[in-house]
Order: C-alpha cells, then structure tokens, then sequence
C-alpha cells in the first residue's frame, strides 16, 4: 500500500513540486487547503480554517507523514504591527491545529517535516558562516522562525521525528521571486540593491523538494537543516548574472537603500540584508545538490 504525504500549502510554489516528486516516487498526496478542491489520482485534498481552528482531521489521520509549507508570505505585504501578527500567527496556529488532532487521536505518523528560513540568523551582514548550533537572532526574522520551529517541536514533544528545513531563497520557472524580477531585468532596468554586497543564499526547488524527501526517507535526519547553496552569491553577483542571462549588462546605478526603505519600510531588511549560510549538514547525509551553479540554474529557470 502506498503511503500517504499530507501537504500543508501544497497548492503553492513548492508545494506544487514536491506533490510532483512524491507522486513521481510512489506516495500518495493530501493537501489542507482553504477551499475544497476535487481529488485527482493519488491526490486528495481536504479543507481547514487555521483562524478558526477547524480541519477535517482525517487528512491528519491518514498520514504517514507531514510536510508543514503553509504561512503567510513574509514579502507579501509592508511589515505593519498587524502584518506581523498575521505571519507569526499563520505559521504558529496552523501547527497548533496539526498538533491538537495528533494529540487527541495519539496519532503519530513517521515524521514531521517543518518549513523554516534562514532568516532565523536575523537581517545581518558580513563574512560569517551560519551554522545549525548558531544562536537565534533576536530581530523580526529571527523571531518568527524562531517560533515557527518552536511550535514543530512540540509536536516533536508528542514523541514524534520532527525536521526543519531553514530555506533560502527559491528558485524555480515561472513562480517565485524570481518571476517578480524577471520583466525588470528583461528591459534592461535591473539593478543591484543597496550595497549589493548582501549574500543570497539561494536553492533550486528541485533541490528543496529532494531535502524534503531525503527527510522523509532518511530516518536519521531530525532537527534543523540549512537548505541553500553556499557559493558566496552575493545581490550585485546575482544581479550581473541575472542581466547577462537576459542579454544586457548592468548599467543602472544600485538601488539606493533609502529609497527601498521609503517603498518597503521596516520590510527592505529582506533585500537589504543577507547571510553566508553552510550546508554542511545536510551534505553529510549523503545529499547532493544537483544545482550548485548560479549561471546554469537561472538558465533553467528562465522562460
């Protein structure tokens, strides 16, 4: 009998290629999703209202495993007091929501995989490496995944393996950040932002994906894990890279940082500010990354 994945924000991004994988791989897929949606072979989808506290606790039961994609997204909106609430409480609740089902029916699936970012090392800047053991940051970014991993642990309290994936920035065809920057870089108005001396720790969504099943399939695999390339991309490499793909050099001056703090307020600390992060551990379980070059990735990725 096939097992069975339960996607939270499986309708999104990467959720819509890790059900690929997985489907490609012989698992069966459930996706929690606001609104009903009809299933499909080997895909089946199931409603819940995390403001609420409602879900149809059979996606829960069936599991084998949990992949936890779902939140609000940290760019989506300028960082008001009430944005903010809203990012910590989608990411805090929702789990809230998985663990009580979990609790009340002593259900306890193989794992419980949790989306993270490396954004738990905080807005920095400078040379040093983030490793998994370093401290929290105490800023914004900091604090929201620190209580994001907080809430999977407690679901790790309920004796149950429990992996977070600190991820950096995705790339992929036709969605992500990427596809915001892409019409700007096309008509030759990209820039480099800031200082551009920013890193971007960055990671193809196919290897995302294969992290997401190395931890289903490795059992040794618990607690955190970087998930990004650490090849010193820095925003003004990236950006070279990104107007050369596109046919153009980059001619346009950096993006000053007052004016991105003017557009975005406390937010353009995600543009501004970047970290070096190692993947060494998660290299040392035998993972690979099949994407490891900037140039050859954003290739792919283009249209």
């Amino acid at each position: 009998m096939k097992k069975n994945v339960l996607i939270t924000g499986g309708t999104g991004f990467i959720g819509r290629h890790m059900t690929d994988l997985l489907i490609d791989r012989g698992f069966t897929v459930s996706i929690l999703s606001r609104g009903k949606k009809e299933n499909v072979a080997n895909i089946f989808y199931y409603t819940w209202d995390v403001a609420n506290q409602k879900i149809e606790e059979e996606a829960v039961l069936n599991a084998d495993y949990i992949i936890h994609l779902a939140g609000e997204n940290i760019a989506g909106k300028r960082w008001t007091k009430k944005r903010k609430e809203e990012i910590i409480d989608s990411r805090d609740k929702s789990i809230q929501l998985i663990y009580s089902v979990l609790k009340k029916n002593k259900k306890i699936p193989e794992a419980f995989i949790s989306a993270s970012a490396v954004g738990i090392y905080g807005a920095i800047n400078g040379r040093a490496i983030c490793t998994e053991n370093m401290t929290v940051a105490n800023d914004f970014l900091g604090v929201t995944c620190k209580k994001w991993e907080a809430a999977a642990d407690r679901i790790g309290n309920l004796g149950i393996r429990t992996v977070k994936i600190r991820t950096g920035l995705v790339l992929g065809k036709n969605d992500g950040f990427l596809n915001k920057l892409l019409p700007l870089f096309k008509w030759n108005l990209g820039a480099a932002l800031g200082s551009g001396e920013q890193y971007m720790p960055w990671i193809h969504v196919s290897d995302l994906c294969r992290i997401y099943l190395e931890a289903i399939t490795n059992p040794k695999m618990e607690g955190p894990y970087n998930a990004a390339i650490n090849d010193d991309t820095t925003n003004t490499i990236f950006s070279k890279t990104l107007a050369r793909l596109c046919g153009h050099s980059l001619w346009l001056p950096n993006v000053p940082a007052f004016v991105l703090k003017i557009m975005m307020g406390e937010m353009a600390k995600i543009v501004l500010t970047g970290r070096r992060v190692s993947s060494d551990k998660i290299e040392s379980t035998g993972f690979y990354f099949e994407h490891k070059n900037l140039e050859n990735t954003l290739k792919i990725c283009l249209p």
